[in-house]
């Protein structure tokens, strides 16, 4: 049986396979709280369903750190080999980084597949890779993910499984060793360079124009607002990482023009050799001249995604930019905040608080929108056109150029 390694690839023949059965496992170390776990594997496994699996069932256990060699403690292990022998499971995946070492242990000791978070992550990344350049950026970051743990995998590589986890980087032999990794990433590297020099000269070639960045988490709203902003039609679709590659769009707003770029969502825990190996298109966000950061506003865990989109964006340098922060699916907000209208107060004095009251906490432009229903994006363009006629008279004070 082969593995499944071809980028980009639909492991769909004639008919579609069954969803591979997942268990969850997390640990509670540090500072952590049983809450914050589970929000994590809230995450983890809409991850899962993203990569194909559905979720049985969630383990998670108490530890001062994780164990070095099975991550978790012996009793439960004992306690996942019991319930995926007895339930039918076919992938168990980890929240967290396993080396290679720790994998080979525990899948030895389960007898069933093993994923981590990155694994998973970048399994989605294959998955939804269309272009040279994504289909590359992959490749690499898989490699760089393979090559310190090439001594615990290959062994239990040699089982060579498809499905979740699986989908790399082009058929590999068991053989295959560090030399040949190491090889490979210098090659993908210098791919890579021609790719962003292509990239840059592109940009170059773009003239004048402001530059306008979406930037967010995954999962937010970004591409959907991005079409009805530039009245196209980018992929937009209900699951993590949905767009990879970067999309720039010509927007003219009351003769105003401008470039709008839809760019890959963030996540917590992404690993850094995929910010590393999607540096050319993250360019697109270093180059802008405006961030518009977008925000799941009805989502429960928005104040942590905010923290992680600000932290990436402060690694990447860029957290000095102008930025507006757009709270999207505020008509989802309001449903799922009912309750708050029958106190006495109106629509507008409660969503004028929760402005105010984000506008003091991020201390950032606040704009409360709906991209699916169309709900104040008036006011989103209006709020947008100024901030580029400010930026083209700081960049051409001088000119009385008529766009």
């Amino acid at each position: 049986m082969k593995n499944n390694w071809n980028i980009g690839e639909s492991t769909q023949k004639n008919v579609k396979p069954e969803p591979e059965r997942a268990i969850l496992v997390g640990v509670i170390h540090g500072d952590q709280t049983e809450r914050q776990i589970q929000e994590y594997l809230d995450e983890l496994e809409f991850l899962a369903q993203t990569a194909g699996a559905i979720t049985i069932k969630r383990f998670t256990q108490n530890l001062d750190h994780p164990d070095s060699r099975t991550y978790i403690r012996k009793g439960k292990l004992e306690e996942i080999q019991q319930y995926i022998e007895s339930h039918d499971i076919d992938l168990v995946i980890f929240d967290d980084d396993l080396t290679g070492k720790q994998t080979q242990i525990i899948e030895e000791h389960l007898k069933r597949k093993i994923v981590d978070r990155s694994s998973l992550i970048l399994d989605i990344f294959a998955l939804r890779a269309q272009t040279a350049q994504a289909k590359t950026q992959v490749e690499l970051a898989q490699m760089q993910y393979l090559l310190p743990r090439l001594r615990g995998l290959w062994t239990h590589l040699e089982r060579q499984r498809g499905g979740i986890g699986m989908r790399g980087p082009g058929e590999q032999e068991i053989e295959t060793d560090r030399r040949i990794i190491r090889d490979k990433i210098t090659y993908l590297k210098k791919k890579l360079e021609t790719i962003d020099k292509q990239n840059q000269t592109q940009r170059k070639n773009r003239g004048e124009l402001i530059r306008v960045a979406l930037v967010g988490y995954t999962n937010v709203g970004k591409s959907t607002l991005m079409n009805v902003l530039s009245k196209s039609e980018v992929f937009a679709e209900n699951k993590l990482f949905a767009t990879l590659d970067t999309t720039v769009r010509k927007i003219v707003l009351e003769q105003t023009p401008f470039l709008l770029s839809d760019t890959v969502g963030f996540i917590r825990k992404l690993p850094h050799h995929l910010v590393e190996s999607f540096k050319s298109t993250l360019d697109e966000v270093r180059e802008s001249d405006l961030l518009l950061h977008v925000i799941d506003i009805a989502h429960p865990q928005f104040e942590d995604h905010i923290r992680t989109v600000h932290e990436t964006l402060t690694e990447m340098g860029v957290m000095d930019k102008p930025m507006i922060l757009v709270f999207n699916k505020i008509d989802l907000y309001r449903t799922e905040h009912y309750d708050a209208y029958l106190d006495g107060q109106t629509k507008r004095e409660i969503e004028e608080d929760l402005s105010q009251r984000l506008y003091h906490e991020y201390d950032k432009e606040i704009l409360l929108v709906s991209a699916k229903s169309g709900e104040n994006l008036d006011a989103l363009r209006a709020t947008l056109l100024d901030h580029v006629k400010n930026l083209y008279q700081v960049r051409y004070p001088y000119t009385t150029k008529q766009w």
